[in-house]
């Protein structure tokens, strides 16, 4: 049986392709930072993991994986938002947390699954149009998945034998848009507008696009950023 690691499975997109990935016929490996899991399942199994704290991670990660030779997928789906805000007004630290989570932890995930020796068919880093639009409002987001862009570009001239890919997954209805949604001044940031009037997805409609374009983006070169409203 085929294992599939994601990160952030107690909530959103996460939640939603570990679900969809055991329907499927998949074992699944699922880190979330809540205690207990979301997902109750014989072929689920779940590491409580507060990614925020990277020096725990390596130890943590070695010990939930150490007898698995092999992962088809493994998806860095685990990020935070922070305050939508100008980043003139947005302090060194807060930027700092938000790139804690969204890159460095994925560094980390990698290097320790690099270090085990384990075989991966790909990594999907799950990106966003933020990455490269760098709207106003957006900075400690923005500035965190493009970072995460350009980190899974380099470990693709690193890892010849693993396909990788920045994925952005269009807009989808998870706790994150809801808390932009409620608290954005859409008045002053225009993109917010855009995103209350554009296409939103459930996020079961979102994993079953993402599970399809993961077999489309291979025939894109490993450490491309992709967004999958182009496909």
């Amino acid at each position: 049986m085929q294992k599939i690691l994601i990160t952030g499975t107690n909530s959103g997109i996460g939640k939603a392709l570990a679900k969809l990935y055991l329907d499927m016929g998949y074992t699944v490996y699922g880190i979330g930072k809540k205690e207990q899991s979301a997902i109750k399942h014989k072929h689920f199994s779940y590491l409580s993991l507060d990614l925020r704290v990277t020096e725990s991670i390596a130890v943590k990660l070695s010990d939930f994986i150490n007898e698995i030779s092999s992962f088809k997928i493994v998806i860095l789906n685990a990020g935070i938002l922070g305050d939508i805000k100008d980043v003139q007004n947005t302090p060194i630290y807060e930027i700092e947390n938000i790139l804690r989570v969204n890159v460095w932890a994925n560094k980390v995930i990698i290097d320790t699954l690099i270090s085990l020796d384990i075989e991966i068919e790909q990594i999907v880093g799950i990106s966003s149009g933020a990455a490269v639009n760098a709207n106003r409002g957006w900075g400690s987001y923005s500035i965190s998945k493009s970072a995460l862009n350009t980190l899974l570009k380099l470990y693709s001239a690193e890892l010849a034998r693993t396909h990788i890919v920045s994925l952005a997954p269009g807009v989808v209805d998870t706790p994150m848009v809801r808390y932009i949604f409620e608290n954005a001044d859409e008045d002053i940031y225009s993109s917010v507008k855009r995103l209350k009037n554009g296409s939103i997805l459930k996020p079961k409609e979102a994993a079953k696009r993402i599970v399809e374009a993961l077999k489309e983006v291979k025939r894109y070169e490993s450490g491309s950023f992709v967004d999958i409203r182009n496909l």
